[in-house]
């Protein structure tokens, strides 16, 4: 796969070209060091994933993610950062990004870019556990969603939110890849939503803290 490294530290740039290189299947095309340059990179490379860091000079990764993701909505950017704050993350996820991970074990990075190449999401262990309370209720004051969602789409629903792919899915549910891929497409037309990051989001702002959907 090709990625694309944005970094302010050109330490952390350089290690991490070097340790996801030596893996064997993975290319760093191109490292940067602000987000204007990721949005650059982006446009001259068109990468598999960009890899970035939020807290940047002139330009954030969160600014250059919505700005690429604008330009090219089939993007996947993964965010790597020493930044755990919840308005980071809920605007990391909000705007499609397709995983949020904690600088702090490099071993990590190499299988995640694989998970995000294979359509899934990807948080870190820091990251998972905060996600259910990281969504508040004040766009409806808590009360019913007006959505109408079959047991069987609230079950893929809850397994997408779990990171699990097609595959995965169609195998704790023992329906066939094509048949969830349906079912999602019929779940992202009904809840307005683009991807399934977006889709993961909707499970733990509207359903994981226990708001009723009317079925």
């Amino acid at each position: 796969m090709r990625v694309v490294v944005i970094d302010d530290d050109r330490f952390v740039c350089t290690s991490l070209k070097i340790i996801l290189e030596a893996e064997g299947d993975i290319q760093v095309e191109a490292t940067g060091t602000e987000g204007e340059e990721a949005v650059q990179l982006c446009r001259k490379l068109r990468p598999d994933i960009m890899l970035m860091d939020i807290q940047m000079p002139e330009m954030s990764g969160l600014e250059a993610g919505r700005q690429i993701l604008q330009e090219f909505p089939d993007m996947k950017i993964l965010f790597l950062t020493t930044f755990s704050d919840k308005e980071y993350i809920v605007e990391a996820l909000s705007m499609g990004a397709k995983g949020y991970l904690i600088k702090q074990n490099t071993e990590t990075v190499a299988p995640a870019l694989r998970a995000v190449m294979s359509g899934q999401n990807v948080f870190g262990d820091e990251i998972v556990t905060k996600l259910p309370g990281l969504m508040s209720h004040k766009e409806d004051g808590g009360g019913n969603v007006p959505y109408t969602l079959k047991p069987r789409e609230l079950e893929i629903i809850s397994l997408v939110a779990e990171g699990l792919s097609n595959r995965e899915i169609s195998g704790r549910l023992y329906l066939s890849e094509g048949t969830v891929r349906n079912y999602l497409s019929t779940i992202l037309e009904k809840l307005e939503l683009r991807d399934r990051t977006q889709l993961a989001v909707f499970y733990y702002k509207k359903l994981k803290n226990g708001m009723s959907v009317n079925q």
